[in-house]
């Protein structure tokens, strides 16, 4: 065995410096192409064949030296994507992408799966199986799916996956691992309202789309509380609502969008009774104020299942990293991350790395315009990684 922890300490600059490259010239979902550009000739350096799929995307396979008809394969994941947030942290290597920011983490993730890359492939003589280098574009939006639809998952077959993702509610120097489902299911909706204008004056001759809209926020409250077991997360929220055109003019219609997130451990049974419920309740508080309505859902994500067997591995390669097994949190989240659709195909585990030092001002939410990260715990994602692969491929 190499010694692992030596030769990341010699790389961590080459690290840092990937990381801050990528963060200053951010794109959003499958708008990546400087970025896949930069990963595909990292790739090409170290000697993979480099194949791009989905517009984007960036997938290598490193052939382990001491592979055999039983050999296995394995998949690592890091997405690419930025978010379009208009970057505030007074950084160095700040967004040159005005109105796109890499608000997410998703810079260190890319920069740590090329190092991770190249120490692997330095001794794939050591591996005795395959690693399938999977960078994707558009996770924000669900871009997983596409990326299996093309195939990321066969030639050669992948036997399990990793994924990380760097996580500021974490403080520096723990980690997040859980088994079974730990980020909620995620359902995007868009709803439109529809009434019948008229004026403020005389509001009997009109169908108020704007007071309709105000009741259906209330009343699908009640599906955490009423419909569901109230222990079973469940969480109904707006992120926008449109409607109106001047202070004294009843609307005809308003549009409104938002998310419906759940955690329920049989996700294929109690799914549909989530959306039916949802649905039931608009459709009664319309039927109450004499409106109609139009309900879409866009494609999301189903809940992330960390298999047993797979953090069991990660455990213990947690525990060579950090020679402590103190600092393991349990976690879980209503969060939504597309690396679910490859824990729904094959057993996989995602790590969640805390970076929050307040002293770093690392612990901004995600998202957030003054969002940034610990980079000192990027060298442990590495390690992690890279001796989760081994164990993995070689026990």
């Amino acid at each position: 065995m190499f010694d692992i922890k030596k030769e990341i300490a010699e790389l961590e600059r080459e690290l840092i410096a990937l990381r801050r490259d990528f963060h200053e010239y951010p794109e959003l979902g499958y708008q990546e192409f400087l970025t896949s550009k930069k990963v595909c000739g990292y790739l090409t350096a170290l000697g993979l064949e480099v194949e791009t799929v989905t517009i984007t995307g960036v997938v290598a396979t490193l052939k382990g030296g001491a592979t055999s008809e039983n050999s296995k394969t394995i998949l690592l994941r890091a997405d690419m994507d930025a978010l379009p947030v208009t970057e505030h942290t007074g950084l160095s290597f700040a967004s040159k992408n005005p109105g796109v920011m890499h608000a997410c983490g998703h810079d260190a993730h890319i920069a740590i799966q090329l190092i991770a890359a190249k120490l692997l492939c330095r001794h794939k003589d050591e591996l005795k199986g395959n690693v399938k280098f999977v960078f994707q574009p558009n996770e924000e939006e669900a871009g997983a799916l596409k990326m299996i639809e093309a195939g990321v998952l066969e030639n050669p077959p992948v036997d399990a996956a990793l994924a990380l993702h760097l996580w500021s509610p974490i403080e520096t120097g723990h980690i997040g691992l859980s088994e079974g489902p730990i980020l909620g299911t995620t359902e995007e909706f868009e709803l439109e309202i529809i009434g019948k204008a008229g004026h403020t004056s005389t509001p009997h001759t009109a169908k108020d789309a704007l007071l309709g809209a105000c009741s259906v926020v209330q009343a699908v409250q009640q599906l955490g509380t009423r419909e569901f077991n109230p222990l079973l997360p469940i969480a109904v929220m707006f992120g926008f609502i449109n409607g109106g055109t001047a202070r004294n003019i009843i609307t005809e219609n308003v549009k409104l969008g938002g998310t419906i997130r759940f955690l329920f451990p049989d996700e294929e049974r109690n799914k549909p009774k989530v959306l039916e419920a949802f649905e039931r309740v608009i459709k009664g508080t319309c039927m109450a104020n004499d409106l109609e309505y139009k309900l879409t859902y866009i494609p999301s994500n189903p809940s992330l299942f960390n298999n047993s067997e797979m953090v069991s591995l990660v455990k213990d390669a947690a525990f060579e990293v950090f020679e402590t097994r103190d600092n393991v949190d349990d976690f879980r989240s209503l969060a939504g991350e597309d690396f679910a659709e490859f824990s729904q195909r094959v057993p996989s585990v995602m790590t969640w790395i805390g970076i929050a030092d307040a002293n770093k001002k690392s612990n901004f939410p995600h998202h957030h315009a003054q969002f940034d990260i610990d980079e000192s715990m990027m060298k442990y994602g590495v390690e992690l990684q890279v001796r989760s692969v081994l164990a993995y491929l070689n026990k």
